[in-house]
């Protein structure tokens, strides 16, 4: 089942979504083929802190978060990947390392790599290791109203 929060505001809001199962996997590529979806509609939610404010960086699956970008675009030396420690109890109903793109949902400001903007459809996961949803990009962008960075090259 898709975190508790996020499945709510998506009903209460009205969106139209897919939940996909799927097998055990840990990493966002593992997901993307469990799923059999694309790794570039697949999105990956990174936890950063810029200036020590906890953030999300959400990129494709397939690749990797350029932290040097993120502080040229953003102009801030003060940018990290957060530990888990520092990130775990903002998302009480997911489990570590799966929790959705929606920092409106948990205090937080989320930075989309320009890439992920050019699908109609994205994925990601839905609080759990089993579990992905997959909606129309647009309904994403209207709900989380994301800041968009190329943050990865």
């Amino acid at each position: 089942m898709p975190s508790q929060i996020l499945k709510e505001y998506l009903d209460n809001n009205d969106i139209k979504y897919v939940s996909i199962m799927h097998s055990l996997a840990f990493t966002s590529v593992e997901v993307a083929k469990h799923s059999h979806i694309p790794s570039r509609e697949m999105a990956k939610t990174v936890i950063i802190k810029v200036n020590d404010e906890l953030a999300m960086a959400v990129v494709p699956a397939n690749i990797k978060v350029d932290l040097e970008l993120l502080k040229d675009a953003l102009d801030s030396d003060n940018i990290k990947l957060a530990s888990e420690a520092e990130f775990t109890k903002r998302f009480p109903d997911c489990e570590v390392g799966a929790m959705p793109p929606f920092g409106n949902l948990y205090n937080m400001d989320v930075y989309v790599d320009e890439d992920l903007t050019e699908d109609s459809q994205i994925a990601f996961n839905a609080g759990s290791h089993l579990e992905v949803i997959k909606m129309d990009y647009k309904d994403f962008e209207t709900l989380v109203k994301p800041q968009f960075i190329m943050l990865a090259l």
